[in-house]
């Protein structure tokens, strides 16, 4: 029981104890001091009772935010339990789903069609544990080793400020700001201010257009002999090669073909500019200008770039005359941590070889790009392709989207030189 009740109900009981005392005309002692005990009790219960209200609104306000979220997370529990090895023992032995997994497969189905089983993206997203190397080949349960993982880059989109959304069902859209409203001084007491400047948004859409699908064959050594280290092994490859897919159609989608329109691919308006120079500060330094001029930005500390690898080793190996100072060294100075992804730009070309850099910037908690994934990861069994030998082909299907928010809010750079002339 809330302690301001308790006190409400004793406030109660001595007002009906001294309105029996104070009928009387001539109180006894006795009563008298009964009365005066009783008024000090009461004075002091009503300063409690203030204070316990202001306790206990603060218990309330504290207990309803966590009702309002309370569902949401309650599913997040569940969805860190879901164990994917029970859907590869659904589709390979007809074991029936059970415990948390179960729960939420049957939460994912209720609110969306899916041939197969439902996985979430959450699932997947798994530590990755650090341990010795073992030997090639699947490791018996005995031996206490970690599956060798495959090499996967880890998500530029994210380092690049991406935002990732997850959508239900259907298409969304983002109004975004679009118009510079300006102000203007009166040229005369009396006289009128500038003129209205139309204050206007652009639409950025995101829909349900193009899946991307990752195929894993499990050999039946593998179902008979892994144990526990089958779950982490795949949850980790199918992480990271979803990752590896969506880095390269977030930034070279090529709008057909089932792809996205990446972002140095579509027409988002972005501003795209030569440098057909060696890759130095003073060529990212230009569009970091463009940024702060058009208030994209404060200063190269909110610029995010992306480079290939190539760029960070002609850069670093190129030192400013004089000095022991190289052209990484400058721009690091400035810009912070460059990402750099060989999977999200194309390779260097041509002769002297060259490459694009693209730059981003958030603007007001508004992040330059928005990556969408729709539903759940749907998980279906291909029968027939591995039955002779008793394996298991599993495809997993992935829906995504990609947009960018301002063209403003990014830069393009053609022809950045990564080697001699």
């Amino acid at each position: 029981m809330l302690e301001s009740v308790k006190i409400s109900r004793r406030q109660s009981e001595i007002r009906q104890a001294l309105a029996a005392l104070v009928g009387k005309e001539k109180p006894t002692e006795e009563e008298v001091r009964q009365i005066e005990a009783m008024d000090l009790e009461y004075r002091t219960g009503e300063t409690r009772f203030r204070a316990a209200l202001i306790a206990e609104d603060s218990e309330r306000r504290e207990a309803g935010a966590e009702l309002e979220t309370r569902d949401g997370k309650e599913y997040a529990d569940l969805v860190s339990k879901f164990e994917v090895r029970q859907v590869v023992d659904f589709y390979n032995s007809q074991r029936a789903l059970s415990g948390e997994t179960a729960e939420v497969v049957a939460e994912m189905r209720s609110h969306g069609a899916y041939k197969g089983v439902p996985v979430p993206y959450a699932a997947l997203d798994i530590e990755t544990r650090a341990g010795e190397t073992v030997a090639s080949g699947v490791p018996s349960p005995v031996v206490t080793a970690p599956i060798i993982d495959r090499i996967f880059a880890k998500s530029a989109a994210g380092s690049m400020g991406a935002r990732f959304i997850n959508i239900d069902h259907g298409s969304n859209e983002y109004p975004i700001v679009n118009s510079s409203v300006t102000g203007g001084w009166a040229a005369s007491e009396g006289g009128s201010v500038a003129g209205p400047t139309v204050y206007s948004t652009a639409e950025r859409s995101v829909g349900p257009n193009n899946t991307f699908g990752i195929t894993m064959s499990i050999t039946r050594k593998a179902l008979l002999q892994s144990g526990a280290g089958l779950e982490a092994a795949i949850r980790r490859d199918m992480n990271g090669c979803l990752a590896v897919g969506m880095d390269k159609a977030v930034f070279q989608g090529a709008g057909t073909g089932g792809e996205p329109a990446g972002v140095l691919v579509g027409s988002y308006g972005i501003t795209s500019t030569a440098v057909t120079a060696a890759a130095s500060w003073k060529a990212f330094r230009g569009a970091v200008v463009r940024f702060m001029t058009a208030n994209a930005a404060n200063g190269p500390g909110s610029v995010n770039l992306l480079i290939r690898p190539e760029v960070y080793d002609f850069m670093d190996d190129t030192l400013i005359t004089s000095t022991a100072v190289s052209e990484w060294d400058r721009l690091v100075k400035n810009v912070g941590k460059p990402v750099m992804s060989s999977n999200a730009l194309a390779a260097p070309t041509g002769t002297p070889k060259a490459s694009k850099a693209l730059l981003t910037t958030s603007v007001n908690g508004v992040s330059p790009i928005f990556v969408a994934t729709f539903g759940s990861i749907d998980v279906i069994r291909d029968p027939y392709s591995d039955a002779a030998s008793g394996g298991l082909r599993l495809t997993a299907l992935a829906t995504m989207d990609v947009t960018v928010s301002r063209a403003e809010q990014l830069q393009i750079l053609i022809g950045v030189q990564s080697s001699a002339s």
